[in-house]
């Protein structure tokens, strides 16, 4: 084997360890969080509607109580899929820069004499 083969064979090996290291698995969600997860948020939502309406005061406190309400709900669901958006734009960035890495890996050669 060549010294060159060899380089390469060691550049490639680590990359590859670099890129199984360093790359995140993420898991699905199982039926079981999903689901506990949506019963959670329809009983918080159910018990603040409750205690609104239940609330001793006059119909205008509790209109201005279930319209924050209904703002919160809302802007808690734009800022989740924010978080979401921008992780998996991370991704992809970051999937690009590695697949540049393997390819400036692969294709330098330490041993080449510089052309004079």
């Amino acid at each position: 084997m060549s010294t060159r083969t060899h380089v390469l064979g060691i550049a490639r090996a680590h990359s590859e360890r670099m890129t199984s290291s360093s790359h995140s698995v993420q898991r699905p969600n199982t039926t079981a969080f999903f689901v506990q997860s949506a019963v959670a948020f329809g009983l918080a939502l159910a018990a603040l509607l409750v205690g609104i309406v239940r609330l001793p005061v006059g119909q205008w406190e509790r209109g201005f109580l279930a319209l924050g309400l209904i703002f919160v709900v809302s802007s808690a669901f734009t800022l989740a899929k924010c978080v979401r958006d921008r992780q998996e734009v991370e991704e992809v960035t970051n999937k690009v820069d590695k697949a540049r890495i393997d390819k400036l890996l692969t294709e330098q050669d330490p041993f080449e004499l510089p052309k004079a």
